[in-house]
């Protein structure tokens, strides 16, 4: 069922606009919808150049599809015959920033919106706390998790930032990773160098590129806080938020970029790059340290999002060929095997989070798929959630009040946060 976004006239829907970053936004007013919020044309609004380059722009020929079975249903399931969605809009920094991350964490929306960090309670959608680094050097922010009570954002200066809320709802730094303690420690001995490029070396506690993301790590036999760091430097790192120190290193994990992670209950960590492959990560031996067990290949370009169900027995990934990829746990297939691809977007698969028995998809094609598997193991697409003017980078969701529906936030190149209700 295709669904348009609707701004709703009743106090749910509301909307906030600023004129100045750094200033802090009043609380959130109704608005009409703008006319041009339901335009059809293909070609996007936004003015940025930089957005247009071939990362998310999908060739539409059919030899950029993986050649794997559809998993869709024509019809709908039967269980939820029709989903019904309403809209608000949250537009702290429209056509100034981008919206590179949300992640929603004790009823608070923790949205990464250019170099800032803006918090939302959810309920109210009223802007408590706008925080940033201080620093112009900084760069974007590009991810968010939370570990130990604190809370870490990775961001384009290749640092991670280590945050935490004081009884004001506001936020302090506490810390930069690699510490300065940590550095200290390793930079006398040459075995802790790691050549970046020619005639430069780096700790190999440092990030020598922007780091992409961030993932928790579930560790029930330690009880230890670990969290899964990767980069554009093509390594992926894991910490300890409780010393702050840098535990392990895995350099050169991929050939290109690393562009998404995802960690199953269980501890393993799935890693999806620029060359086409996810790959498996799992502790191994004494050493307690992670290796590779498994590398997973369908996709026909860049893997961008990942995303795993709750049990962590299915893993799905989006891609920029426009497919989204369903993994099976198969022993006798090496670890996971490819199962089929959901199909429906334009363009590039941008983000992908799952819920309850729900998976949803953003695009560059400005567009939001909801997704529900039945007991047949195929999906149907219970609702197309349009209203966005730019490419859709990141999504978040929680369950609604009533247990009934799912709330979906949904962030965009132009600095737009759209909060959906879907309701089954």
């Amino acid at each position: 069922m295709k669904v348009r976004s609707w701004l709703s006239t009743c106090s749910s829907a509301t909307c906030i606009a600023t004129s100045d970053a750094a200033a802090p936004s009043p609380p959130l007013t109704l608005f009409p919808p703008p006319k041009s919020l339901f335009s059809d044309t293909s070609s996007s609004s936004y003015s940025d150049n930089s957005q247009t380059n071939s990362s998310i722009q999908s060739n539409l020929s059919l030899l950029t599809l993986p050649s794997l079975p559809s998993l869709q249903k024509l019809t709908l399931s039967p269980l939820n015959p029709s989903a019904t969605t309403s809209a608000a809009a949250l537009l702290p920094l429209r056509g100034r920033a981008h919206v590179h991350f949300l992640a929603l964490h004790n009823r608070l929306l923790y949205a990464a919106l250019g170099d800032q960090i803006h918090v939302y309670e959810t309920l109210t959608n009223t802007l408590l706390d706008t925080f940033n680094a201080a620093s112009d050097a900084t760069g974007a922010a590009k991810s968010i998790a939370f570990r130990g009570g604190r809370i870490l954002t990775a961001h384009q200066d290749c640092k991670i930032r280590v945050w935490k809320l004081n009884d004001q709802k506001k936020h302090k730094l506490v810390a930069t990773l690699p510490t300065l303690e940590d550095r200290l420690r390793r930079f006398i001995l040459p075995q802790n160098y790691v050549r970046v490029r020619r005639h430069k070396q780096r700790l190999w506690i440092q990030h020598h590129d922007a780091v992409s993301g961030l993932a928790a790590i579930d560790d029930h036999r330690r009880e230890v806080n670990l969290i899964a760091s990767i980069s554009w430097d093509r390594s992926i790192k894991i910490w300890n938020t409780r010393n702050l120190n840098c535990l392990q290193s895995i350099n050169k994990a991929h050939d290109d970029a690393i562009n998404a992670v995802a960690v199953s209950t269980d501890g393993l960590i799935y890693t999806g790059s620029a060359d086409r492959k996810i790959r498996v990560w799992q502790k191994e031996g004494k050493s307690e340290k992670y290796a590779a067990i498994a590398t997973l290949e369908k996709h026909k370009s860049a893997v961008n999002a990942l995303a795993l169900n709750r049990d962590g027995s299915v893993l799905f990934s989006g891609s920029c060929d426009r497919s989204i990829l369903v993994w099976e746990r198969e022993d006798s297939a090496g670890h996971m095997a490819a199962v089929g691809a959901l199909r429906g977007h334009a363009r590039a698969i941008l983000c992908l989070i799952n819920v309850r028995d729900l998976l949803i998809s953003g695009s560059a094609d400005r567009t939001v798929r909801i997704w529900q598997r039945g007991f047949d193991a195929r999906f149907c697409c219970l609702a197309v959630l349009e209203g966005h003017r730019t490419p859709v980078r990141s999504l978040t969701a929680e369950d609604g009040e009533d247990g009934g529906g799912v709330r979906v936030f949904s962030g965009s190149f132009d600095g737009e946060i759209r909060v959906w209700e879907v309701g089954f």
